[in-house]
């Protein structure tokens, strides 16, 4: 059986689109090859580093419980289940914002698939605004997201990583309630977000990696998420 791996992350880089009430991305230059060489006297090896500082919830990234729910879940405490494992993505990109995705569409959309929702399963939600809007003003604004109602739905079916191709499962732009973190922080469960390339995952079942750095308390973390599917 031949696999294939598929980047589901976005670029780290300095002037990268950010979600408003997070760090923005600073690269900065630590050591040259040259300054190394002068520090440890070595006539034919330097080594250079950068220092970055960003945010938990740069680019592509899982979120922590406690980032919306005080005293819940760190993301180093999350069981790590919730960040690799089967996973499906279904196709809602017929959904625009200013709507919302709900219950209805969902269901629709795993019907479509092929697929069934299995308990402990993590879903994408392919709504194609990475595709529409990355790299322009709209990325972070104008995008749809779960309603209550519509998140309470993966959560019952035992979703444990809700995944999107957008800055938040929220449609943060409206929904000030933050519903969908609301359900997750109920749940107990994390959801991905700023994913890309979910248009190659549509109606498929596939091995979703997405594993958070082991920050101490962290809030969130980003991740260098992949789907391994066959060829």
């Amino acid at each position: 059986m031949a696999l294939k791996l598929i980047d589901l992350s976005q670029e780290i880089f300095q002037g990268m689109s950010i979600f408003p009430m997070h760090q923005r991305t600073f690269i900065m230059t630590n050591m040259s090859h040259e300054e190394n060489m002068k520090m440890t006297g070595s006539p034919t090896v330097g080594f250079s580093a950068r220092n970055l500082l960003m945010s938990e919830h740069c680019g592509t990234h899982s979120d922590g419980v406690s980032e919306f729910k005080p005293g819940g879940p760190t993301i180093d405490t999350m069981p790590i289940e919730y960040f690799w494992g089967s996973a499906i993505c279904i196709d809602v990109s017929h959904i625009r914002y200013p709507n919302y995705i709900k219950p209805k569409d969902l269901e629709s959309a795993v019907q479509h698939s092929g697929q069934d929702i299995k308990e402990g399963d993590i879903v994408l939600l392919y709504t194609g605004h990475h595709d529409r809007a990355y790299g322009t003003d709209k990325f972070q604004t104008d995008y749809t997201g779960l309603s209550y109602e519509g998140a309470k739905w993966l959560a019952e079916k035992g979703v444990v990583n809700i995944g999107v191709d957008a800055p938040a499962i929220d449609q943060t732009p409206d929904d000030i309630k933050f519903s969908g973190h609301m359900i997750c922080g109920e749940y107990n469960i994390t959801n991905t977000e700023n994913l890309c390339n979910l248009d190659k995952l549509i109606n498929k079942r596939f091995l979703y990696i997405g594993l958070p750095l082991k920050i101490r308390d962290g809030s969130g973390s980003p991740i260098r998420a992949v789907a391994l599917i066959e060829e």
